[in-house]
């Protein structure tokens, strides 16, 4: 089965046309060349990149010398108004710190303790979905308010219907579809005492979502100090010390911290579900295999999450095809070497996953969905090497083992009861805002099961 591409732009273009590109859609403005190549550089007069592709050096920046490649500050800027100092930009010390505070949230055992409000979330998208009627729906704010529920309830157990939350859902929604990725900064460097340039809305809508969560944050303060507050995520991480320091998140920066969960458990898992739930609806047979095993998976516990195997793998090939963050920059914090080629201190390297996980020397039949690959030699070797969702190494996503569980969980307990089709004539489209959605939305019929 072959989903849809979108449009490749000529393998040459100039560097301001493809700054208009790239600020607008990372995806279309993407040569063909990129999806067969080990490496590629990009040259402006303010700095150089380096794509990479080569499975040796993606394990030398991510695995063996994380510390000589930090997160890019250029592509950091673009998200500074929602996201701070949270722990997807910052580097060094402050990001170890933070990790050290964030990690035990999202270990296995907390894992099972979050599992009850992740399924309820989910009973309760089904239940959503059971009532649309016959007309093609757009999948996508409907995977986006499942997978925000699922965040509420697990991070501050307060289901989406609560009223702060659901303000800051409408916020999200307002702010993911209005922000590129990048903007001046990206291109430019400028000083630091020069203002960036946001737009008005992108501005305010920041500071709406953050001083409604700066709200939940202080109320989950208030009930700690009373000895109310729930055994959930928030809690978890507001009360765990720095082993190292004995600190704890003061308030301003648990704000940090939460507007990158809800941005990393909201926005990528429903980027991932309403691409997954498409891929099965122009595949009917994997759909219904997915559907009988979730029935006869019933409403199982945490350890029985084993069972789910198709729709995991189901939810893995998604992740493969249609990557939430369909790249990464780290930067070079010292003079490199990568394939013959100097590599200047300060260049740019760009990890895409969008191109690594279709790339025609690696993958068989790369731009296929068959979730079956998953064990194939070709499939685990790629597995191994050239598969990125969640990033890898030290800066590898806390919530990947959360992701893993929530997804499978979602679309095994929605394809349960409801069958999905597509609508001719409305292919989707795929493009990057914050990560990677249709530009169009993903129009699908929702069919109740016999």
């Amino acid at each position: 089965m072959m989903p849809p591409k979108p449009p490749s732009r000529p393998d040459r273009v100039s560097l301001w046309r493809y700054a208009r590109l790239f600020r607008k859609d990372i995806l279309s403005a993407q040569p063909a060349r990129l999806y067969r190549a080990w490496m590629a550089e990009f040259r402006t007069p303010f700095f150089q990149s380096y794509l990479i592709n080569q499975p040796d050096l993606l394990q030398r920046v991510l695995r063996e010398r994380p510390g000589d490649f930090p997160k890019s500050e250029r592509i950091s800027e673009g998200l500074r108004p929602l996201l701070g100092r949270s722990v997807f930009l910052t580097n060094g010390e402050t990001w170890e710190r933070q990790r050290r505070i964030i990690d035990p949230a999202f270990e296995g055992g907390r894992l099972r303790d979050t599992f009850p409000a992740m399924q309820a979330a989910a009973e309760a998208a089904a239940t959503r979905l059971r009532q649309a009627g016959p007309e093609p729906v757009d999948i996508e704010p409907l995977a986006s308010h499942m997978a925000a529920d699922v965040i509420f309830r697990t991070l501050f157990s307060i289901p989406i219907e609560h009223e702060t939350a659901a303000r800051v859902y409408h916020l999200f929604r307002d702010y993911q579809r209005s922000q590129p990725i990048l903007n001046l900064a990206a291109f430019v460097p400028l000083p630091g005492w020069m203002p960036r340039f946001f737009n008005r809305h992108t501005r305010r809508t920041a500071r709406e979502i953050r001083a409604l969560i700066a709200e939940l944050t202080r109320a989950r303060m208030r009930q700690i100090e009373d000895g109310t507050a729930p055994d959930d995520l928030a809690t978890k991480i507001m009360t765990t010390v720095d082993p190292d320091t004995g600190d704890r998140f003061s308030g301003d920066e648990m704000v940090d911290q939460v507007a990158i969960f809800f941005l990393a458990g909201h926005e990528t898992s429903a980027s991932a579900l309403g691409w997954a739930l498409y891929l099965l609806a122009i595949a009917p047979d994997w759909q219904d295999r997915v559907a009988a095993e979730a029935r006869g998976w019933g409403a199982g516990s945490f350890s029985d999450m084993n069972r789910l195997r198709l729709s995991r793998d189901v939810f893995r090939e998604a992740l493969r095809l249609y990557p939430p963050v369909p790249m990464m920059v780290r930067e070079a914090g010292c003079p490199e070497r990568f394939r013959d080629r100097d590599v200047p201190r300060g260049a740019q390297i760009v990890m895409s996953p969008w191109h690594l996980h279709r790339h025609e020397r690696l993958w068989q039949r790369p731009d296929e969905f068959d979730p079956g690959r998953w064990h194939t030699e070709n499939g685990r070797q790629c597995q191994r090497s050239a598969y990125l969702p969640f990033s890898a190494g030290a800066r590898v996503c806390p919530g990947a083992g959360f992701a893993m569980i929530e997804g499978p969980l979602l679309l095994s307990t929605v394809l349960r009861d409801i069958r999905v089709e597509p609508v001719a004539g409305r292919a989707p489209m795929p493009v990057a805002h914050l990560t990677v959605r249709a530009r169009d939305g993903i129009w699908l019929r929702l069919v109740p099961r016999g």
